[in-house]
């Protein structure tokens, strides 16, 4: 892992629990911090956005959300002005993402894409460092 995090969050809804598993059993050494939930029984995929934006530390910490299309999860981790939160399908999404939006929180969606590009895209995500540079001052604009 190339960027330096202190907590890897990661929540899901029932939807996202199987691929939630699933990225965290295929990476074991990851600092993982699972926030829920614990089962598939229904759930709302707002409130487990608002509990992992409520823990990300941005200076320390990356994020992962999972829910059916990942769009609910990046809807709601957005509202808040400490988040850039990227809903991603491909790796190079992950890795602009990352590189060019400093997006701190990956959005995934388990109904509509498969685990093991999942987590292809997560490697991805968290190898990628943000490039600053030009996009520094675009990445502040995202904040105000």
């Amino acid at each position: 892992m190339s960027v330096e995090i202190q907590n890897l969050w990661i929540a899901s809804d029932h939807a996202g629990f199987d691929l939630k598993s699933f990225l965290i059993e295929s990476n074991p050494t990851l600092p993982w911090k699972d926030l829920g939930p614990d089962s598939d029984s229904r759930v709302d995929y707002p409130d487990f956005a608002e509990k992992l934006t409520g823990h990300l530390n941005p200076d320390t910490d990356l994020g992962v959300l999972v829910c059916g299309s990942g769009q609910g999860m990046a809807i709601k981790a957005n509202r808040n002005s400490k988040v850039r939160a990227a809903l991603c399908w491909t790796e190079q999404v992950a890795q602009l993402s990352r590189a060019h939006n400093n997006a701190n929180i990956l959005c995934l969606g388990s109904r509509v894409m498969k685990h093991e590009l999942c987590n292809d895209i997560l490697k991805t995500f968290l190898q990628t460092p943000f490039e600053g540079g030009r996009h520094a001052d675009r990445v502040r604009k995202l904040s105000v």
